[in-house]
């Protein structure tokens, strides 16, 4: 039996969307977790981005602040002067600005990297962390020529002289999900020992499944445990060249992780990081966080803006065609919601992501997939008598075509089959 068209939803809006998620809860985590925000470091590793000017970070600084990213890493100041005056820029922006944001840096564990990073503290007047990294894998190790003792070696001397100048330090080994426990162990114990207080799981070629994460999670933690330092945290730092990096970091979060790294748009070297625009997303709806995100799609676009680096138009949330559709079944479905008054149901009705929670709007075109009521929902949205002959003659036109019809093919018909003037305006502005 149809019900009316006027006839209201259920009260408890549950009862409209059965969630197979709970099915296996994933209950929000116990500890503690922040986010952390690599696009201006580890994102312009991407060959395809331009590095964005100082003007653009400090934007991007404001945004992310915002969105209540807790972390940010601000570059890597061993690289020369530059590099080394924007960290200071930036570091002083956030100070003068009283952003509520924690920064690090980037160093190898040499001298060299860590020396500037203690400096820029110094001038920026504010603590800044550094995050000193070395390669773990065996694999790494046979390339460089590295052995275990080497490794000991470099990262106990590094982080010596990091506590000393006053840096909090966190320990990063690369390709760490493709590292032996027998030599995570060592380097980790070791690290702790010489006064690292972080320790940043890196699946640094996309390499690990989400089985394997939260097992590397859990060891680490165990191990942490075992040697009885509650002080010293987890970061996971995951790339996607497999597909599962935000997979990776939500199970991170699951299995304890105290902080997770990602980038706006996923940017990054080869495939990318992990898209904090979307982990913010996937977290929000899951109700793990509560941050105010209707400023997330801006800031997809100011890093798309920035680091020239296009936003694909499939992209989730922020993609052009996110909400858009043309398919008749669907868009009635939606059209029918709205004529309810209920923009809660014709947000979900047909997307997995309600687009007015985040500032966007359900679209609906006309093209060779499309039935009669996407053909009288858009003339009405433009105040177009929807006659008969007119609507047939439309759908016609995208039955005819082989992609959906612009806002400008449209009015050329429109021109054609209308007396009002309105549409043959239409056109004319258009061209």
């Amino acid at each position: 039996m149809r019900r009316s068209a006027k006839e209201s939803r259920p009260d408890n809006e549950a009862n409209l969307i059965f969630e197979w998620d709970q099915v296996h809860l994933r209950s929000k985590p116990n500890q503690p977790f922040e986010l952390v925000d690599e696009s201006m470091r580890d994102g312009v590793q991407s060959p395809s981005v331009t590095a964005p000017s100082l003007a653009d970070k400090l934007e991007l600084l404001e945004l992310m602040a915002d969105l209540g990213i807790q972390v940010v890493d601000i570059g890597l100041p061993g690289a020369g002067k530059r590099a080394f005056d924007e960290v200071v820029a930036l570091a002083k922006h956030i100070a003068k600005r009283k952003l509520e944001l924690k920064v690090y840096c980037a160093a190898r564990t040499h001298l060299d990297d860590i020396k500037p990073i203690a400096e820029a503290q110094q001038k920026a007047g504010m603590p800044i962390a550094v995050y000193t990294f070395i390669g773990s894998s065996p694999i790494r190790q046979w390339v460089e020529g590295w052995d275990i003792d080497f490794l000991v070696k470099t990262s106990s001397e590094a982080i010596d002289f990091a506590v000393k100048e006053g840096l909090e330090v966190g320990y990063v080994t690369e390709d760490t999900t493709r590292s032996s426990p027998a030599t995570l162990e060592r380097l980790f114990r070791s690290a702790v020992e010489h006064g690292a207080s972080r320790l940043v799981l890196c699946d640094t070629v996309g390499h690990a499944t989400p089985e394997g994460t939260r097992a590397l999670v859990a060891w680490t933690r165990n191990l942490i445990a075992s040697m009885d330092v509650p002080h010293v945290k987890i970061d996971w730092h995951g790339h996607n060249d497999r597909g599962f990096a935000l997979a990776n970091s939500i199970t991170a979060l699951e299995a304890g992780a105290h902080r997770v790294h990602g980038c706006g748009l996923g940017i990054g070297e080869r495939v990318g990081n992990t898209p904090l625009d979307l982990l913010l997303l996937n977290l929000k709806l899951m109700g793990w966080i509560d941050n105010e995100l209707s400023q997330l799609v801006r800031y997809v676009r100011k890093v798309s803006e920035a680091m020239s680096f296009p936003v694909p138009r499939n992209y989730p949330l922020s993609g052009e065609d996110a909400f858009r559709t043309a398919t008749g079944v669907h868009a009635a479905a939606i059209i029918k919601a709205q004529k309810r008054g209920d923009d809660w149901l014709a947000d979900r009705v047909y997307s997995g992501v309600p687009a007015g929670e985040f500032g966007k709007e359900q679209v609906i075109e006309i093209s060779h997939m499309s039935g009669m009521s996407n053909v009288r929902y858009w003339l009405e949205k433009y105040l177009i008598p929807a006659t008969d002959e007119l609507c047939t003659a439309i759908l016609q036109r995208a039955k005819n075509s082989a992609r959906t019809l612009t806002d400008d093919e449209i009015f050329e018909v429109c021109a054609r089959f209308s007396d009002r003037p309105e549409a043959r305006r239409r056109v004319g502005a258009a061209g």
